[in-house]
């Protein structure tokens, strides 16, 4: 392959995404939101030959090099495969133990229709910030949410939507978080002025959320009345052993989490005290679920190991709690899994090739303005996230690509790291091939698509952002920077 030359053109990059694009359009037509299931994984790993057929025959690649990219993309996205294990598991003995059915129950003696999605996103931002995580949280009180709406009436979509605005709010502003760490050390700023300068557009983002939520609050017609709350409730207390200690364990989780115990750790100890609580606080469920003439020890073994790994369900009178009392454990995060793989190894020839640098730099030439300075960050933090399916990628390289551009125009580096966090961490979510956007899918058994249209913190954040750049609101210039100093 000697005498080829290695750096691709637009054209060449443009091949296998357009190849994607017009396979991912095909496959939503025909298959829906069932698309998880199987379809996209093909789609991506056909994208992927093609992208590998590029790099081989056009560019003068080698296999090795490119099957070592593929590796090393995978490799980047383990760390979030082990966690979607562990949520998984989580979620199976946080509902054998009774957390989640309490959750709920307590949820509806408090929460209204007319207040229960801005209640929703505010008790999800608050535990983000307080976790740093927007994955812990939708899979903790965001799963309990998502319960209690339902048994409200209201659509899966939309619930699902209020959880992942609240949960990504909160992720953005928290210190702890890792993407709010990231931005900044990419751009060059440090950790405090990223949250302070990101205020100025995250706070008017989500208070347009919340006054949205408000409103459909007002005006939404719920299915649900004030007796199938009854009923529901009552179904609940009849099956579990409801009471307020089994909120030891969340609250240890988000403790852990707080004070910065690793993601994996903390959910592990989640997962493992849920099944002994189980065994403690549901003798009934325990004998229920393992469903055999043995000992106590000898079924609370087989209930928690299955409730780990395995699907499990809790059969009631009622087909609204039968619904919310369905967990598939590790074993149900396998297809998410298959996604996010088959993603990386798209993401990792197209990094690796140079396919992906080549279209972002043909996205740099045409800035002109600060506006179109900020609208091109936005677009590629974006576009990352489609095609490599990362957001620490769709953060990780336009932030490189970007620091030199944004200080030869005299921007402080707090500007590109806002703007990496408007777009890169907000919209991850809203892209079902990406690993954040297949997580919360799975998590929550809401289809990307379903909940998409309406997280309209994570679609009004992008632009929230690129407003302030064209009309020039809230951006620093270097100078600025200095004569802070000086005095």
């Amino acid at each position: 392959m000697e005498g080829f030359n290695r750096t691709p053109k637009v054209f060449d990059a443009l091949i296998p995404l357009v190849f994607l694009i017009i396979l991912l359009v095909l496959n939503i037509q025909v298959f829906g939101t069932d698309g998880l299931s199987g379809s996209n994984q093909i789609v991506l790993i056909l994208s992927s030959m093609v992208a590998a057929l590029v790099a081989i025959f056009r560019l003068g690649f080698n296999w090795e090099t490119l099957q070592d990219g593929v590796v090393k993309s995978i490799s980047a996205a383990m760390s979030s495969i082990l966690i979607l294990f562990l949520i998984g598991a989580l979620a199976g003995t946080w509902l054998l133990s009774g957390i989640v059915p309490a959750m709920i129950y307590y949820g509806l003696q408090i929460l209204s229709p007319a207040i229960f999605l801005v209640a929703a996103c505010l008790v999800s931002a608050i535990v983000s910030v307080a976790t740093g995580s927007s994955w812990t949280t939708v899979a903790t009180v965001g799963v309990a949410l998502l319960g209690i709406g339902k048994a409200l009436g209201f659509d899966e979509g939309i619930i699902a939507g209020a959880i992942i605005s609240g949960a990504y709010f909160g992720d953005k502003m928290s210190p702890l978080s890792d993407t709010t760490n990231l931005a900044p050390a990419m751009a060059g700023t440090d950790l405090f002025t990223h949250i302070r300068y990101m205020a100025k557009t995250t706070i008017p983002s989500i208070s347009i959320t919340l006054i949205i939520f408000v409103v459909i609050g007002l005006n939404y017609e719920t299915d649900g009345t004030v007796n199938d709350v009854q009923a529901i409730s009552d179904v609940i207390l009849e099956k579990f052993n409801v009471t307020g200690w089994l909120f030891i364990v969340p609250l240890l989780v988000i403790v852990m989490i707080v004070r910065k115990v690793p993601a994996i750790p903390a959910l592990l100890t989640g997962a493992l005290l849920g099944g002994l609580f189980a065994i403690v606080f549901q003798p009934d469920i325990i004998r229920l679920i393992a469903d055999e003439n043995a000992s106590y020890a000898y079924q609370s073994f087989k209930a928690v190991m299955m409730s780990l790994y395995g699907e499990i369900s809790i059969s009631t009178t009622n087909d609204i709690v039968n619904d919310l009392l369905v967990t598939s454990g590790m074993g149900g995060m396998m297809n998410t899994i298959w996604l996010i793989i088959a993603a990386m190894v798209f993401g990792g020839i197209m990094e690796e090739s140079g396919m992906l640098r080549v279209l972002a730099e043909a996205v740099i030439q045409k800035v002109h303005s600060v506006g179109s300075l900020v609208a091109s960050t936005v677009d590629t933090c974006v576009f990352f996230n489609i095609t490599t399916s990362d957001q620490y990628l769709a953060i990780l390289v336009p932030g490189r690509m970007y620091a030199d551009v944004y200080k030869k125009r005299g921007l402080a580096p707090e500007n590109l790291s806002r703007t990496l966090e408007d777009s890169g961490t907000v919209t991850s979510v809203l892209v079902p091939w990406n690993t954040c956007g297949a997580t919360q899918a799975s998590v929550l058994g809401v289809a990307t698509l379903t909940y998409a249209p309406y997280c309209f913190f994570n679609i009004i954040s992008p632009f929230m952002t690129i407003l302030y750049g064209y009309f020039k609101i809230g951006i620093t210039y270097y100078d600025d920077v200095e004569e802070e100093k000086l005095v």
